[in-house]
């Protein structure tokens, strides 16, 4: 296979029915939660929609704080590179 060929993810197309394909299977989760008989530890776990929303919520507390720790964590490129043992000289 040549490197130049077409990926399925290259096409706008295709990455747009992945999205919705995701969005349907987060919609059918969330309707099968009213078909189910919940044993919450406590009161809030029987919400309904609990625990997509607390997924939710952390996921993107997740990537915001990956986002922070990348500015503090961040190095050039040649970091581990030393001054002397450059390739391009």
């Amino acid at each position: 296979m040549n490197d130049d060929d077409p990926r399925w993810l290259d096409n706008p197309r295709n990455v747009t029915r992945v999205v919705y394909g995701l969005a349907v299977l987060c919609a059918l989760a969330l309707v099968a939660d009213l078909f189910y008989r919940k044993h919450p530890h406590f009161g809030f776990e029987g919400w309904f929609g609990f625990y997509p929303v607390y997924g939710f919520i952390g996921s993107v507390g997740l990537v915001l704080s990956a986002k922070w720790l990348r500015r503090w964590l961040r190095r050039d490129e040649d970091y581990y590179q030393r001054p002397e043992h450059r390739d391009d000289d």
